[in-house]
């Protein structure tokens, strides 16, 4: 799968106009870590099956380099955050379930009550980057190049290029994908898993990991409900197996339905110091 997705054999990526090295990653304290090579934890590893005079091998590679290094990134993101007491969300889902136009309502409804700020994760382009900065709120865009999901070391770049400091609410939105984002931890404060009910009911028990890591899980799109022939009720008691301790929240974008409800959350969580 990783061999499909370029994760293998990574190459630079891109910071807003600055080109960086993927394999190198200047850690909040100045530190700089570089990694050799580009390889996935037991959570993500890499099957081979090799037939020999008959027989079938499989190998495992477990080589765990990379998740470490991220882990270490991530808790210097994290303290780095809480010391300016800067709420942070980590927005993942797979392509298409409403991310962009999901955050574009939240800035526009959190103006005068959050101060905001979003770093915008895709492999090209920076079309959604471009649609959130209609708010006029800043944004940053990581152009991943061949991976298929952000880094912490990234994301410590990308906060050179934000006043932290004037901020109350940082919102990265991970590359749509429910499957290697889940390995990579950085250094949020809170998860947000987003499952639109065009994907049908069970991507939850599809995707076990994400959902699981899930803080918060939001139900959108459901303005479409009727139309893809939604079963509410499933969805709901699947997520539920997948994201026990989530919270679950319902919305639709387009019509503002449950946005309310979802920008309260946000504003009670940075009152409560998350």
């Amino acid at each position: 799968m990783c061999q499909e997705c370029g994760c293998s054999q990574p190459g630079p990526y891109q910071v807003g106009d600055r080109k960086i090295d993927a394999h190198t990653h200047t850690l909040p304290d100045g530190t700089v870590i570089t990694h050799s090579h580009h390889d996935h934890g037991p959570s993500h590893a890499h099957g081979h099956e090799h037939h020999h005079h008959g027989h079938a091998h499989h190998i495992l590679n477990l080589n765990t380099g990379i998740l470490n290094a991220n882990d270490r990134a991530a808790e210097q993101n994290r303290g780095a955050f809480k010391a300016l007491n800067l709420l942070v969300l980590n927005v993942v889902s797979s392509p298409g379930a409403g991310k962009t136009t999901l955050l574009t309502k939240t800035l526009n409804e959190l103006k005068g009550r959050l101060r905001c700020a979003v770093i915008v994760g895709d492999l090209a382009t920076d079309n959604d980057a471009a649609r959130l900065r209609t708010t006029g709120a800043p944004v940053v865009q990581i152009a991943t190049g061949t991976l298929c999901h952000l880094e912490a070391g990234m994301v410590a770049e990308a906060v050179k290029q934000l006043d932290l400091r004037a901020l109350d609410l940082l919102i990265i939105e991970n590359v749509g994908n429910l499957v290697c984002p889940a390995s990579f931890d950085l250094g949020e404060a809170v998860r947000v898993v987003l499952h639109s009910v065009t994907e049908g009911e069970d991507k939850p028990l599809k995707y076990p990991p994400m959902f699981h890591s899930a803080d918060v899980v939001g139900v959108t799109k459901t303005d479409m409900a009727t139309a893809a022939d939604f079963d509410r009720e499933l969805a709901l008691k699947n997520i539920r197996q997948a994201s026990p301790r989530a919270k679950i929240f319902e919305f639709s974008a387009r019509t503002g339905d449950g946005i309310q409800a979802w920008c309260a959350y946000l504003v009670a969580l940075k009152t409560a110091g998350r």
